[in-house]
């Protein structure tokens, strides 16, 4: 991998500032597919790493450059691993945070703590173009506890439900740069960060 321009598969400018900050120490500027005005990707795959492969590639496909996408969510473990890929839509509308929220919560009514766990997941690809067939892959865990009631007013999407034994908290309650150290995100870009120095992309 040797292109320095990258484009990122998504045109949310957090996700973007974010990502930047985490590359810092890499020779890549990424910059967002809507700078190419590069349509948004049928997320058509069955795991997070399907879908992740889907964007990346269309991404590259529409610009011609290497590309890096993400696609994570809660995998609960009572309800074989739903919302899943359905996270951000768990309740019909794409983002509504606060009905995914309840829906949860319905779905899980009257299970004891033991029986609540659940782990956030990231699959994060970095592909050379849009026939790369060895993309970048790496995938980050958060394992916690989904609580009977929204805690915490942090955060975004599940955190106010998603309890984390090492913090005594919610993810809702952490504070941004605390989530970032130990979140899925976080640790699969830990991973990606160090994949992609070992293809020469240091300092």
């Amino acid at each position: 991998m040797s292109s320095r321009r990258w484009v990122l598969a998504s045109g949310n400018a957090g996700k973007l500032a974010e990502m930047r900050s985490l590359l810092a120490g890499l020779d890549i500027e990424l910059v967002a597919q809507n700078e190419f005005d590069v349509p948004a990707a049928e997320e058509t795959g069955i795991g997070f790493v399907d879908n992740a492969l889907i964007k990346a590639r269309h991404a590259a496909a529409h610009t011609g450059l290497p590309a890096i996408a993400d696609d994570s969510g809660l995998a609960v473990d009572a309800l074989a691993g739903a919302p899943g890929v359905h996270s951000a839509r768990y309740a019909g509308t794409h983002g509504d945070d606060n009905a995914n929220n309840d829906k949860l919560l319905a779905a899980l009514e009257g299970l004891p703590a033991e029986q609540r766990g659940a782990a956030f997941h990231c699959c994060l690809v970095a592909t050379r173009g849009a026939e790369d067939p060895v993309p970048v892959i790496a995938h980050g865990v958060w394992r916690g506890w989904i609580l009977d009631a929204v805690r915490g007013d942090g955060g975004f999407g599940y955190d106010p439900l998603f309890w984390v034994d090492s913090e005594n908290a919610s993810a809702a309650e952490l504070t941004a740069t605390r989530k970032n150290e130990i979140s899925h995100r976080g640790r699969a870009m830990q991973q990606l960060v160090e994949q992609l120095r070992a293809h020469g992309h240091g300092d």
